[in-house]
């Protein structure tokens, strides 16, 4: 029994850790990257760099952010929310192309937001809004930038009943990252 209750608590040490470092070796990083201290994956000593030379990290930043790029990107497979809050809607995805949604609603929701879709990491509570209908890409809905924000990839389904609500899916390209990126390649380009 001991020995779970201290793994859960130096893997949650271990993240905090990792979360609260990365500020200081981003900013260290750049520092040495500015004086010419810190090596680079890039041999380049061009002025001009290629767009795929200006996204490399360093090897310290790849190594330093490695944990919470996983974590994170584990989380991104999955969406599972409640939502509470007025409305009625029902929504069904299988990608992008074969979706379907109509309804209104604007809710609080809490669980796990899906795919980031960029670096920054999305909260898992916050302000849900979503009024229309869509029909594969035809697109007629509004959200007033607090949307559900779904990847054109995601498999799932959602529903909002009076003033409760869900809200499921999975994303087989951020399983794909997530795989991928245990050997440090980010297919999403999300990793920070």
């Amino acid at each position: 029994m001991l020995i779970p209750k201290l793994s859960s608590v130096f893997s949650r040490r271990c993240l905090c850790i990792c979360f609260a470092a990365f500020p200081l070796i981003t900013s260290i990083e750049a520092s040495a990257q500015q004086g010419g201290l810190l090596w680079s994956d890039s041999d380049s000593t061009n002025d001009e760099k290629s767009e795929d030379e200006k996204d490399k990290h360093s090897t310290l930043h790849i190594i330093a952010c490695y944990l919470p790029n996983r974590v994170l990107d584990l989380l991104d497979i999955f969406r599972a929310r409640i939502r509470v809050g007025p409305g009625f809607g029902v929504g069904v995805r299988a990608t992008e192309v074969a979706s379907a949604y109509v309804g209104s609603y604007a809710t609080v929701y809490a669980g796990l937001p899906g795919p980031r879709g960029r670096s920054f990491p999305k909260s898992p509570v916050g302000l849900e809004s979503h009024t229309g209908v869509t029909v594969s890409v035809v697109d007629a809905t509004v959200d007033g930038g607090i949307g559900p924000d779904y990847s054109p990839t995601e498999f799932g389904v959602g529903g909002q009943l009076g003033i409760i609500g869900a809200d499921i899916g999975f994303d087989p390209m951020e399983l794909l990252d997530f795989g991928l990126g245990i050997f440090t390649v980010d297919v999403q380009k999300d990793d920070f």
